[in-house]
């Protein structure tokens, strides 16, 4: 017979654990936690009904319904694909430049 499996959850706000904890690191309440058993047929049939489809490579994927905005800089347009997304963010880095030189 399968070992059954179990896992911890703080009474007060729901935090999961696999193991007993104390304190519990969500909320910071002391003693809330308590053993509840997982049904092994539940967590087999999860694994099993997981959707196994084929890879595609990335080239293949037709993008519809995409107008994108040049940024002005031709790099940074062939960088993001052909320019920005409505609704997207773009979060750009890089070293800070030496302010004596932009005078």
């Amino acid at each position: 017979m399968a070992k059954q499996k179990s896992v911890f959850v703080c009474n007060n706000c729901g935090y999961e654990s696999a193991k007993w904890l104390g304190k519990c690191p969500a909320c910071n309440e002391w003693n809330t936690f308590f053993e509840q058993k997982l049904d092994t047929k539940l967590v087999e049939n999860k694994r099993q009904n997981k959707e196994t489809g084929e890879p595609i490579r990335l080239k293949d994927v037709a993008a519809k319904g995409i107008t994108r905005m040049s940024t002005g800089f031709s790099e940074l347009d062939r960088v993001l694909g052909g320019g920005l997304v409505d609704g997207s963010l773009i979060l750009l880095g890089g070293e800070p430049r030496n302010s004596e030189n932009l005078l």
